[in-house]
């Protein structure tokens, strides 16, 4: 499944969806992202890197293919790759930052994810993150405890502001 908006379709060329018919889907409208990557079809992410899609992937147990385009995405990529271990980078052309990511990479990349040895590394270690993440957001896990306490403090101080 490739999510992309309208204005982005010229993008990957004509006749990419006729193409794919029958092995893929290009979608256009939105789309809950979390209910996609719970699906448990889905093994890889091919994400810009916006930490909300980070913290999803996370949370879902499914590794990433990190290809940043701007802002923080960099320093997420670099995180979720290099820090977190949970994913594989592409790069562009001649491994600078910034530029375009050809379509070898994107194919060597795919199938590295799938079936390389990196691919097997990235995935194990996505299922333990995606534990521990899972473990701290629900009731009675540490993020759940701390927001919970981050409430009291914010409504405590309003009330006593109040008085």
């Amino acid at each position: 499944m490739w999510v992309v908006k309208p204005k982005q379709l010229q993008f990957i060329g004509p006749g990419f969806k006729e193409r794919v018919k029958g092995r893929g889907i290009v979608v256009t409208e939105w789309v809950d992202q979390m209910e996609i990557l719970k699906h448990e079809i889905v093994c890889g992410f091919l994400s810009h890197c916006g930490w909300n899609s980070m913290l999803e992937s996370m949370c879902a147990g499914v590794a990433v293919l990190a290809m940043p385009l701007m802002a923080e995405q960099h320093l997420n990529a670099r995180i979720v790759v290099e820090e977190i271990g949970m994913g594989l980078r592409l790069w562009p052309r001649g491994r600078v930052a910034r530029g375009v990511v050809g379509a070898e990479e994107v194919a060597k990349m795919v199938v590295e994810l799938m079936e390389g040895e990196g691919g097997k590394r990235v995935r194990k270690r996505v299922k333990e993150v995606g534990e521990s993440a899972y473990g701290a957001m629900k009731e009675g896990g540490s993020s759940s405890t701390m927001l919970d306490s981050l409430i009291d403090h914010v409504c405590g101080a309003r009330m006593h502001s109040m008085a």
